[in-house]
């Protein structure tokens, strides 16, 4: 049979046509007025993406970068910091924290876990400059309570900042950036937005940029102050990724559709087609005997366990060579144990439908077992269904 190679990583992630278009016709020179229309066009619109009334920044970098930035525009050598780490993201946190000199205290939980807000507030001392965490935690699949987080970081004061790394979650999950008080929260174009890798962006409080007045962690690319400034201009303060904004300018209007016009209505409308996407993808694999691997699963992508005996990356070979399709085996010492499919960004009901009907196939194969074929494509179309109606409907196979 033909095989069309199709994505279903947690990114990259697949690119929305209208994106790709506009990034291939695009050549404006990045210090014309042309440019600075689509420029100040795309910020404004970020904003509404994100959520937020605070100033946002849109940089040349991947998500790694704007997390780098945030460490070091806001914190000084030896400042005390708490790290919250459940999984390879977290622990990027760890080593970014002590590449600049900070003191770092470390809140671990297992792989698929994620955090009591007890043991949080157990570690939330008066001289705690800043708290470090994902929103979603993409090597394992969980989800992490921002909401609870940022309730118990601003009782902590002024003085401790959040930062949140929500590259997976934006676009995948109902963020309340302004009223939560989250201070600086990281975006990646990869994932909901739908287009290539190379930008990264970030929403930033008022309380963080007075931090930046007073720290003294060296920077230069990744001054946000800097970037501030020259945004406020209209432009950026150093050579901006010219095609990607004009393929990100691309993608907030397609977002905007989704709302009828309306952004924001059309974030909401993205994020709840990845939690409709994601509720299918569990109902549909644990339908065929398979268990998830996160605790509080997320909506941009399922970390699922394989068979017993089976080592995941079996089951990541043979979606590729059956059926082109490319699937996420673990991470690091997670690799074998888990294998991760997404729905974050430019996915739909048929994808869904027809990453669960080759898992079918997938599972028969590399387990030498009778799979009942339907099973995951049944529970996901009552999924469906449901949400379609409110009540339950018989979906007969």
């Amino acid at each position: 049979m033909l095989r069309k190679n199709r994505l279903f990583t947690p990114g990259p992630t697949p690119l929305l046509p209208a994106a790709q278009t506009a990034m291939a016709s695009f050549t404006a020179h990045h210090r014309t007025a042309d440019f600075r229309t689509l420029f100040q066009r795309v910020l404004a619109d970020m904003k509404e993406f994100i959520g937020t009334q605070n100033d946002v920044l849109v940089l040349a970098c991947s998500g790694t970068g704007v997390m780098e930035a945030s460490v070091s525009n806001l914190t000084s050598p030896s400042d005390k910091v708490l790290v919250l780490t459940a999984g390879k993201f977290g622990e990027r946190w760890t080593g970014l924290a002590k590449a600049f000199g900070c003191d770092v205290e470390v809140l671990t939980v297992p792989y698929g876990s994620t955090f009591a807000l007890h043991d949080i507030r157990a570690k939330l001392t008066p001289d705690v400059r800043a708290v470090f965490v994902q929103a979603t935690e993409s090597s394992t699949g969980a989800r992490h309570d921002v909401q609870g987080i940022a309730k118990l970081v601003r009782a902590n004061g002024d003085s401790t900042l959040l930062v949140v790394d929500a590259i997976t979650g934006l676009g995948t999950t109902h963020l309340d950036v302004d009223s939560w008080g989250v201070d600086v929260i990281i975006g990646g174009s990869q994932k909901a937005l739908m287009i290539p890798p190379g930008l990264a962006y970030c929403a930033v409080s008022e309380r963080a940029w007075r931090r930046m007045n007073t720290t003294t962690s060296p920077r230069f690319y990744f001054d946000l102050r800097k970037e501030r400034k020259s945004a406020a201009k209209g432009e950026s303060a150093f050579t901006p990724a010219t095609s990607l904004f004009a393929a990100l300018g691309a993608a907030l209007q397609f977002v905007r559709e989704m709302g009828s016009g309306d952004l924001a209505k059309g974030r909401t409308a993205l994020v709840d087609n990845a939690e409709l996407c994601a509720e299918m993808t569990r109902a549909g694999v644990q339908a065929v005997g398979l268990k998830l691997y996160a605790a509080s699963p997320a909506a941009a992508l399922t970390a699922i366990r394989p068979p017993d005996g089976i080592d995941s990356g079996k089951i990541v070979k043979e979606f590729r060579e059956s059926f082109d399709a490319v699937v996420a085996n673990g991470q690091g010492e997670m690799k074998g144990e888990l294998f991760r499919i997404a729905h974050i960004g430019y996915y739909d009901y048929l994808d869904t439908i027809g990453i669960l009907g080759a898992l079918e196939h997938v599972l028969t194969r590399v387990t030498g077992e009778a799979v009942e074929y339907g099973a995951a494509v049944r529970a996901a179309q009552e999924v469906y269904a449901r949400a379609l109606s409110g009540k339950p409907q018989l979906v007969r196979a």
